[in-house]
C-alpha cells in the first residue's frame, strides 16, 4: 500500500541550511542534496494485530506527514523465523521484504512493547534485513521510531532495545522528538483523525521533524576542489 502524506507541507527553521536539491549554504560551506523529494519512507508496524493501536498511530502519522513522504508499509507477518541456513538462498517471502526496504529512502518504525522488550515479530523482519553478512538493507537509511500503548510510557524501553539494534545496523536514527504515545479509547479515529488537538500538533510536528531529518541524512558537503 502507498500513501502520499496529505496535510500540507512541513517546513521548520533550517538554520541557515538549504537543503533542498541543488546547492545551499551554512555559512560559506556548500552544500548539495543527493535526492529531492518526495522521498519515499517504508514504515513497519510491530504489531501483527488488525486492531492495533500501532496501527491505528501510523495511520494518523501518514495523514499528519508532509506531502513531500511517500508511504509505503513493508509487512512483516508473512515471514518465516530467520535461520541462518537460508543466508546461501532465501526464500522468496524474504527476498520480496528485503527489495522493498531497500527501495526506500527511510524508514519509520511504529511499534509496541511486549514484555518490555520489541514485538518478536519486528525482530525477526529486522534480522532478515540484515543477512546475510554484507547485505544489510537498513545500513545508512535514515529512521525514526515510535510507539503506543495504553499506559504513558509504555513503549520507552522497546524503543531503547529498537534504537540499539538500530545502531548497530548503521541506521542514522532520528534522536529527537522522543514520542511515547497514550492512546485512549477515542483519541485516533478508524479513518487516523487525531481527535485531540495537542496530540494532533505533536505529531504533525514529529513527523515534519522526520522529513527534516530525512533531508539532512541525504545532505552532503562536496569535497574542495583542487
Amino acid at each position: 500500500m502507498t500513501y502520499i502524506g496529505g496535510s500540507g507541507r512541513f517546513r521548520g527553521a533550517r538554520g541557515g541550511l538549504d537543503t533542498r536539491a541543488g546547492r545551499g549554504q551554512a555559512g560559506s560551506m556548500a552544500t548539495i542534496n543527493e535526492l529531492a523529494p518526495p522521498y519515499r519512507v517504508g514504515y513497519f508496524v510491530g504489531s501483527l494485530s488488525a486492531t492495533s493501536i500501532n496501527r491505528s498511530l501510523a495511520t494518523a502519522l501518514l495523514r499528519l506527514a508532509p506531502q513531500d513522504l511517500v508511504f509505503t508499509e513493508i509487512r512483516i507477518g508473512g515471514l518465516p523465523l530467520y535461520n541462518r541456513d537460508f543466508d546461501g538462498d532465501f526464500p522468496p517471502a524474504a527476498r520480496e521484504f528485503k527489495a522493498a526496504i531497500a527501495a526506500q529512502e527511510a524508514l519509520l518504525f511504529v511499534t509496541p512493547e511486549y514484555n518490555r522488550s520489541l514485538p518478536g515479530a519486528l525482530k525477526n523482519a529486522i534480522d532478515w534485513a540484515s543477512r546475510p553478512a554484507g547485505e544489510n538493507v537498513i545500513a545508512r537509511k535514515a529512521t525514526a521510531v515510535i510507539g503506543a500503548s495504553p499506559g504513558p510510557i509504555g513503549t520507552a524501553v522497546a524503543q531503547q532495545q529498537l534504537r540499539s539494534v538500530l545502531s548497530f545496523l548503521q541506521a542514522p536514527q532520528m534522536n529527537a522528538p522522543e514520542a511515547y504515545i497514550q492512546l485512549r479509547p477515542g483519541l485516533i479515529a478508524e479513518d487516523g483523525t487525531v481527535t485531540d488537538e495537542r496530540t494532533e500538533d505533536f505529531l504533525r510536528g514529529f513527523m515534519g521533524s522526520f522529513f527534516e531529518f530525512i533531508e539532512r541524512v541525504l545532505t552532503v558537503v562536496p569535497k574542495p576542489r583542487p
